[in-house]
């Protein structure tokens, strides 16, 4: 005699079973990619105190080594030996505090703060130029 084979919670066919747990997979992976997706698109929209420090920092250090370079290669061409680089670094300098305020003025107009959490001292809201 043969033993009945327990079925309880088995599909009859293999194939059946086969093609609900690759469904299920699939299913799962593209839940799974479109809060991948979702959680790039919030974290690149804000950045961390040390990325916008870093930023910041390379945007004016990278201005003052180009005026620097700038300066030096002129020197080179034309024979003026300290004048040309003397002068190009502080141009580098100035572009980079007019590329630092560009930076800033972007960061904050992206990380804008809403108006109800502008507060003074001891908790008191501050008067807004639209409240005026």
């Amino acid at each position: 005699m043969t033993k009945p084979q327990d079925t309880e919670g088995r599909p009859e066919n293999t194939g059946e079973a086969t093609r609900d747990l690759a469904s299920r997979i699939a299913s799962a992976k593209r839940e799974r990619e479109a809060e991948d997706k979702r959680a790039s698109a919030d974290n690149s929209r804000e950045m961390t105190g040390l990325a916008r420090g870093m930023r910041i920092g390379t945007e004016f250090i990278a201005a003052i080594v180009v005026g620097t370079l700038i300066g030096y290669l002129i020197d080179l061409g034309l024979g003026s030996s300290p004048w040309g680089m003397l002068i190009m670094l502080l141009v580098g300098f100035a572009a980079g505090i007019r590329n630092v305020t560009r930076v800033v003025m972007q960061m904050n107009a992206a990380s804008s703060v809403p108006p109800e959490s502008v507060s003074g001292p001891a908790g008191q809201t501050k008067m807004t130029n639209d409240d005026a």
